[in-house]
């Protein structure tokens, strides 16, 4: 077993409770038409006092007035105090350096916070809408990018589609609406093509520095990788952290590097495995993520390790307890496949729809499961447990013992002589039929496992019909499938499904 503390990153608990611009006093500057009653009106007179948003020289804010997409960039390039001072000319045929917004609307371009429309035009002018607004911000402060990588959100707004071609809003609202910064317009419905007011701007601008949360960023380079492809977290189910894979630059190779978004909840120990590559070869990596408190701040470290969490063994049963009360396990004791006695009574309970039994087992290797039923009956099972890179439980195979298998096709079909189709075939069963029937007998035989094909000389074809319509199966021979675990077989025949 090997534990290596490779990373230690540290947050401010309150961080995420801080303006960007620092604590500010109660306001000075009053809006005819902002009363204190109006939802937005302490975000408008926090904005105004930081003099990142202005009113009109009548003394009104004009609240329900919209925002334009110019003035938007220039109140976000403030807010997250984005250099302006050495600009590159973002392209845009309609915004010229004489253009009051030029310096916020290149500095927003170059960092890839906005774009323009698909004619090469930015529209400075034009009003922004609730749904163009949302995208801003998710790029502008960094949110953590939610409904990537399995991370799925809840969506309550009718008007909002996540997954659309071309690419809508619709991740961005989600990831507004999930950390509390913006709702809908009503219960059921964004509004994401309505035009944002004053009002909602300032509120929404505020609540993104409010509620954005405290957030660790982690690169490929990082853990010595070029660049990571999938991340599965929170295998113990302990919920102390979200991550999140986002794409990230993209490298020579023409792959995305990959950076995960680390969002910390609570105390508490997670878990985190990473797919990523290095010199072209697939590598995985597994990490204990834990997340500790100290003076005021939460603190993540990744501990690398090669740790597997007890896994749950699933053994299916031959019907469900409550259809046939003898059916119901007494007892289940396990060995190794050499008949080192284990335990004698494992603690198991039912799983399935009551139709298995299960239980956890914490090592690799091959075992044979007893199951003792109520009438007397003894059932074993052989059971395989391997170990996984890239999993922090362990892979599971089991097969319940079965050494022979009978099919009857019955008398009413004409299928002529069998032929095993199979090469060495009596390396996996010994298949016979009784003489002048078509009843076919299989047993396990030899070593392997495996599947054998035994066609017929003569198709069987069968009508089927349903309310609407009739329909003919081919039926050309049966399978024969045998699999093993150690000395357990299983022998299963089966008709070969028609064409």
């Amino acid at each position: 077993m090997k534990n290596r503390l490779v990373v230690l990153l540290s947050v401010l608990l309150l961080m995420c409770s801080l303006p960007l611009s620092g604590t500010v006093a109660a306001s000075t500057k009053k809006f005819t038409d902002v009363p204190s009653s109006k939802h937005f009106a302490e975000a408008v007179y926090d904005l105004a006092e930081r003099n990142i948003i202005g009113g009109y020289p009548d003394g009104t804010f004009k609240p329900g007035n919209t925002i334009s997409r110019g003035q938007a960039a220039a109140i976000i390039a403030k807010m997250i105090k984005l250099d302006m001072s050495a600009v590159k000319n973002p392209g845009f045929n309609d915004v010229t350096p004489a253009n009051g917004y030029y310096k916020a609307i290149a500095a927003l371009a170059e960092k890839g916070i906005i774009s323009g429309y698909g004619d090469g035009h930015y529209g400075p002018n034009d009003s922004i809408k609730r749904g163009q607004m949302a995208s801003i911000l998710v790029k502008a402060f960094n949110l953590p990018r939610y409904n990537d990588n399995n991370n799925s959100i809840n969506n309550p707004f009718k008007d909002v589609e996540v997954y659309s071609y071309p690419p809508s809003h619709g991740v961005n609202i989600l990831i507004l609406y999930k950390l509390g910064i913006a709702s809908g317009t009503s219960p059921d419905k964004f509004s994401p093509n309505a035009f944002i007011t004053r009002g909602q701007a300032a509120k929404m601008l505020k609540a993104t520095e409010d509620m954005k949360p405290t957030m660790i960023t982690l690169e490929a380079s990082d853990i010595g990788l070029d660049n990571i492809r999938y991340i599965k977290t929170d295998q113990n189910d302990t919920r102390v952290f979200d991550g999140i894979l986002v794409k990230g630059k993209e490298l020579p190779t023409g792959v995305k590097e990959g950076i995960i978004q680390f969002v910390p909840l609570k105390e508490g120990i997670g878990t985190l495995v990473v797919t990523g590559s290095k010199s072209n070869s697939t590598v995985y990596k597994k990490y204990y993520v834990h997340i500790q408190k100290e003076n005021g701040e939460l603190k993540l470290s990744l501990e690398e390790t090669d740790d597997h969490l007890p896994t749950t063994v699933n053994l299916l049963l031959l019907n469900s307890k409550s259809e046939l009360p003898g059916e119901v396990v007494q007892n289940v004791s396990l060995s190794t496949m050499d008949g080192k006695l284990l335990s004698n009574n494992i603690e198991f309970e039912y799983c399935m729809y009551d139709e298995s039994i299960c239980f956890d087992i914490d090592q690799p290797g091959q075992y044979i499961a007893t199951v003792l039923f109520a009438d007397g009956k003894e059932v074993r099972y052989g059971i395989e447990v391997k170990s996984h890179d890239s999993d922090f439980y362990y892979g599971v195979r089991t097969v319940k013992e079965n050494i022979s298998d009978v099919y009857d096709m019955g008398a009413d079909y004409n299928i002529g002589k069998h032929i095993i189709q199979t090469k060495d075939a009596e390396q996996i069963a010994t298949i016979t039929r009784d003489p002048g029937t078509n009843l076919f007998r299989a047993h396990a035989a030899g070593q392997k496992e495996g599947e054998v094909f035994i066609g017929f000389e003569h198709k069987v074809t069968e009508k089927y019909c349903d309310e609407t319509w009739c329909y003919l199966n081919d039926w050309i021979g049966i399978n024969v499938i045998v699999e093993r675990i150690g000395s357990i077989s299983s022998v299963r025949i089966y008709r070969t499904p028609p064409y």
